[in-house]
């Protein structure tokens, strides 16, 4: 904005001195050189505004040019089509329908007054600056139309642009969905061949050496191909290695939920062992999704978190005794968050229940079986 700005004032110091020189080579001024410059300026400083207030511009000129003409010779100077036709032209481009035909109605208006002052009326005197005002103003209004064209393109160029980054990133989750499919079938296969083969080299190890170092040889290649078709499919996704969390985090997860507001009591029971990594992430972030549950609509109400390491099973209890509990979002498994806890759980073949809880507040209940076996959804 403020380069116009600086644009409009250039223009109208340059007009103000085009100006004053035509006004050096006038013999005969009317109301002496004092008044004279102060009429061109007052009928060439409106060009200023033509761009922010056009209709404050145009009656500002309009009484410049009535005043000029009744006491100075500033009306007889060719400079004053500068600011008539800028004005005009400002009127069609930044004023609304009715400031426009308002604006256009005191140039005529000015144009009439100042030839009646001057001299005795025409119709070439009045109808050729008419035409003219007449033509700069459509000139501006078919530049606004443009204008607004164009930005009109531009946010539709804008917004065309944002829908194909979100059908692109919808295209990159659905091919990583692809290759987390591909990577699970891969390591599902490479695994059962080398279970199967491993099984079988161990019965027939003693009377059979050669066949048993063929199966271990089998399963040495199968492993090296999963690992080359792993770190492809890695490359891939450009993934970096991170380690996952584990429910040695709990402590700190729940000092969170405590720092956000919410009273969580955590209680673990039997003893501490090291469980498959899958088992130790997907119980950890069913925790985690079940406190960020209660965060959302638990209303601060107090929190208890269960942990119970059994001999065949890991269980898990979170529940509070919030308001909430008729929440859309935390009943009937709705919700991407019990959805997604209940897929993790079900991949190694546990159990999820989500619920109203007895005496009032809302609880999840998860089983995870610790017997190596896993049951792939």
């Amino acid at each position: 904005m403020r380069r116009p700005r600086r644009i409009d004032w250039l223009l109208t110091a340059l007009a103000l001195a085009l100006g004053l020189g035509e006004l050096a080579t006038v013999d005969d001024l009317r109301g002496g050189l004092a008044l004279n410059i102060v009429g061109v300026a007052a009928i060439v400083l409106p060009m200023a505004w033509w761009r922010a207030r056009p209709v404050a511009a145009t009656t500002a000129l309009f009484a410049a040019a009535v005043l000029g003409a009744w006491l100075t010779s500033a009306s007889d100077l060719q400079v004053i089509w500068l600011s008539l036709l800028a004005l005009a032209f400002g009127l069609g481009a930044h004023a609304d329908g009715r400031g426009a035909l308002a604006g256009l109605g005191i140039l005529t208006a000015g144009t009439v007054i100042t030839t009646a002052i001057e001299s005795t009326l025409n119709v070439s005197d009045v109808l050729f600056p008419i035409l003219m005002t007449g033509a700069f103003c459509v000139a501006g209004r078919t530049a606004r139309s443009r204008s607004r064209l164009a930005g009109q393109l531009h946010e539709a160029a804008v917004r065309a642009n944002e829908r194909r980054a979100v059908a692109a990133e919808r295209a990159v989750a659905e091919e990583r969905k692809r290759i987390a499919r591909e990577m699970h079938d891969v390591v599902a296969h490479s695994m059962s061949v080398m279970v199967v083969q491993a099984g079988g080299a161990r019965r027939i190890l003693e009377r059979d050496p050669l066949r048993a170092r063929d199966a271990a040889q089998l399963i040495a290649d199968t492993g090296r191909e999963a690992i080359v078709e792993l770190q492809r499919l890695l490359g891939i996704l450009h993934l970096e290695p991170a380690a996952a969390p584990t429910l040695d985090g709990l402590d700190g997860l729940v000092e969170r939920a405590r720092a956000a507001g919410l009273p969580v009591a955590l209680t673990v029971e039997g003893e501490r062992r090291p469980l498959p990594e899958g088992v130790e992430h997907a119980a950890y972030r069913v925790v985690q999704e079940a406190i960020t549950n209660a965060i959302k609509y638990a209303a601060a109400a107090p929190t208890e978190v269960h942990v119970s390491y059994g001999l065949q099973d890991l269980e898990l209890h979170v529940g509070d005794r919030g308001p909430g509990a008729g929440s859309p979002g935390r009943l009937g498994g709705g919700g991407h968050g019990l959805v997604g806890m209940r897929e993790r759980v079900r991949i190694f073949g546990g159990e999820l229940h989500t619920g109203r809880r007895a005496g009032g507040g809302f609880e999840v209940r998860a089983r995870i079986p610790l017997d190596g076996r896993a049951e792939h959804a």
